[in-house]
């Protein structure tokens, strides 16, 4: 997946242990980055060493790609490097000071993008702390729009003129080429005018702005066999300039150059205009104080099977989660991060509650009508183990009523500053359907976005329906504002290696992955631009 972005980390420490007896120690950081899905840790790079100092500001960093949907565990050593004799540090003498572990979500969930830690790891010595300011990279943000003409390119087709298109890619550090843009098919002519096109710059040279483009003229045909007529290269800055100097881009086919000695070109092509805009980006919002707020609602009906029965869903044996608690850690995990009180409200729905027996669609699992939410994610696992051993498990399946208890709550706070995403984990059999399309509809317009995850054999046409992947959701008439819901099944992810940290952490990732941008188009259509991160 291309990384949501670049973020660069800023590492300070206060306080350090001081290791040296004729001077403060010297220390190095060094960034360990764990392998997704393994405890493995590779080395990711090292700061500079500062001589004499325990509260050093480092000035290398470490940038890294961001993705929002994974986990990306940060392992920080502090390690002051002893000179021996004339032998400098090379040797590998090293004091250890201390290590400090963090996702790298958590210092951009934090505020201001600042977090600061303690450092552990030497027995009985207080080992001071760590102080990490994430900031993304601003290339990473632009979005360009260009337009390209061509002229008298080769005739390719028998009977007419040429049909072109064309085929832009960006280079990799290894020398192989990434599509990364088609424009459309202008057919019949030798001198094609394409419409204008956006592209992130990310997309077209990974924020090097010097970074090869090579960009293929075709000649388009039916069967897909399309013809190759040439190809030219430049860079994102050539590009930028082209503009103004009206650069032509000879068209050249390598074959044809080596067969003909007049041959000259394939045709040429002309930027005809170029332009750059800077985009908000997800990280901008956060570090600009929104807050994710998470609910969770758990599916409590009897189609689930007994949860005492080894057949249900819902059953946890002394080895294992239940698919339900699995679904919920793996998403939970990710999502508290960015949720600066770590207090989820969390309901079931769907089962007969204590005393009387009713059958309630939003009951909350810690039992307090009052307050529903939990402490972290863990506060919600014992809730919903606690809900299991005291409601009867029963039916309908109603969403819409946790979805519009969400949806008015979102309703209240709409400047930006609070985004609520709500998890529904459900066997999938909805009988409310008209209803919840309703509910989706109408929530489609507020700060809002709906994960659900199906656990189960069941079919889930219903609930690939709801995730408006395909066909735009739509209730009497009504169309969903954005597409707001991502749904996916637990079975894909259940591998038969029994990898369970892996194949959790691939459907954390599929989960998250439309989050940001479902939260970019809130604030798009609402021109909600983020607040400026206050400066100290």
């Amino acid at each position: 997946s291309v990384p949501g972005t670049k973020v660069e980390l800023t590492v300070s420490c206060r306080n350090l242990l001081d290791m040296d007896t004729f001077s403060k120690s010297d220390p190095v950081v060094v960034l360990f980055v764990q392998v997704s899905g393994s405890s493995e840790w590779k080395e990711f790079g090292r700061t500079e060493v500062i001589d004499n100092t325990l509260n050093p500001d480092f000035v290398r960093k470490f940038v890294l790609d961001y993705y929002f949907e994974e986990k990306q565990n940060l392992r920080f050593d502090v390690e002051a490097t002893v000179l021996r004799g004339s032998h400098s540090a090379l040797l590998g003498a090293q004091d250890f000071l201390g290590q400090a572990f963090v996702a790298l979500g958590e210092v951009i969930g934090s505020q201001r993008g600042r977090l600061e830690r303690p450092l552990t790891g030497v027995p009985g010595k207080r080992c001071g702390t760590i102080l990490l300011l994430a900031e993304e990279l601003s290339n990473c943000r632009d979005i360009v729009t260009m337009q390209l003409c061509a002229n008298k390119l080769d005739k390719k087709d028998f009977f007419g003129k040429s049909d072109p298109f064309l085929v832009f890619y960006r280079s990799n550090e290894d020398g192989t080429f990434t599509i990364c843009h088609k424009t459309e098919v202008v057919k019949n002519t030798l001198n094609p005018v394409w419409q204008p096109f956006t592209i992130p710059v990310r997309a077209l040279c990974n924020g090097d702005y010097d970074r090869t483009v090579k960009i293929d003229v075709y000649d388009w045909d039916r069967d897909g066999s399309h013809d190759f007529i040439g190809e030219f290269a430049t860079s994102y800055r050539e590009l930028s300039r082209a503009q103004s100097q009206f650069t032509v881009y000879e068209v050249l086919n390598p074959r044809k150059k080596c067969k003909k000695k007049k041959y000259v070109n394939s045709g040429t092509v002309t930027l005809l205009s170029f332009s750059v805009e800077s985009e908000f980006t997800f990280v901008d919002y956060i570090r600009g104080g929104t807050q994710l707020n998470f609910t969770v609602a758990i599916d409590f009906t009897a189609s689930n099977g007994l949860p005492s029965q080894p057949t249900s869903l819902h059953y946890a044996s002394p080895y294992q989660l239940s698919a339900y608690a699995l679904a919920l850690k793996a998403v939970g995990e990710i999502i508290q991060d960015y949720d600066s009180d770590k207090l989820f409200p969390a309901y079931g729905f769907g089962a007969k509650v204590p005393p009387d027996g009713k059958i309630s669609h939003q009951f909350p699992l810690n039992n307090n009508v009052e307050n529903p939410s939990c402490a972290g994610i863990e506060g919600v696992l014992e809730s919903y183990l606690q809900s299991l051993r005291t409601v009867q498990l029963y039916g309908p399946t109603n969403f819409a009523p946790v979805i519009n208890q969400v949806a008015g709550t979102a309703a209240q706070v709409t400047d930006g500053s609070q985004y609520h995403v709500l998890l529904i984990i459900t066997d999938g059999v909805i009988s409310d359907m008209l209803q919840t399309k309703e509910a989706i509809v109408t929530a489609s317009s507020l700060p809002m976005s709906i994960i659900i995850v199906g656990v189960g054999p069941a079919e889930f046409e219903a609930m690939e329906e709801l995730d408006g992947d395909e066909v735009r959701l739509s209730s009497r008439g009504r169309y969903a504002e954005r597409d707001i819901v991502q749904f996916v099944p637990f079975r894909d992810y259940v591998d038969d290696s029994g990898n369970q940290v892996l194949s959790m952490a691939r459907l954390a990732k599929d989960v998250l992955a439309e989050i940001p941008e479902q939260l970019l188009s809130y604030m798009k259509t609402r021109d909600i631009k983020p607040r400026r991160a206050d400066p100290e």
